[in-house]
């Protein structure tokens, strides 16, 4: 499985490390090929407080057919996430991957992109629920049907893994 980790300014270290580990882990104990590749706007990004991560590609050299499955760690607004989290090339992959029905996963307010995007409209989803829920209220505000869980699974179309 070949997994495009898309990341965007000031991701979250913990949230983008948590897919690398647990993909990381999965191929290294079970030895199933798993194969993380990072992305962003940029070769190196500035995550969140500043630290640098180097990708593998530029946004402009995905090749959506050439993944099984999409991951958006969230991040930092003060870091300006929300600059290339929100935008359309961000946004259009996202729609792509949807379309295609190949598998989209998110931690925190790597959910809001999704929402954006408006592949969600009228699914479940969550996203980070404290500062009086602001967040929560900025996905439903697109259109989705937000429940307060800590995992949320809604599947669209037939996923083949």
């Amino acid at each position: 499985m070949k997994i495009l980790l898309l990341l965007a300014k000031g991701v979250e270290l913990i949230e983008a490390s948590a897919f690398i580990d647990v993909f990381g882990w999965n191929r290294h104990y079970n030895q199933i090929d798993t194969e993380i590749i990072t992305c962003g706007f940029k070769r190196e990004i500035l995550s969140t407080f500043s630290i640098p991560i180097r990708v593998d590609l530029l946004i402009d050299e995905i090749v959506v057919d050439e993944y099984d499955a999409l991951a958006i760690p969230g991040g930092f607004g003060d870091y300006g996430f929300y600059e290339e989290a929100f935008d359309e090339k961000f946004l259009d992959i996202v729609r792509e991957f949807k379309d295609k029905g190949k598998l989209i996963a998110s931690i925190c307010v790597g959910a809001l992109p999704i929402g954006k995007s408006g592949i969600l409209e009228g699914k479940k989803a969550t996203t980070y629920h404290l500062m009086g829920k602001r967040r929560q209220k900025q996905l439903e505000a697109f259109g989705v049907n937000v429940v307060n869980e800590p995992v949320v699974i809604d599947v669209y179309g037939k996923i083949k893994l």
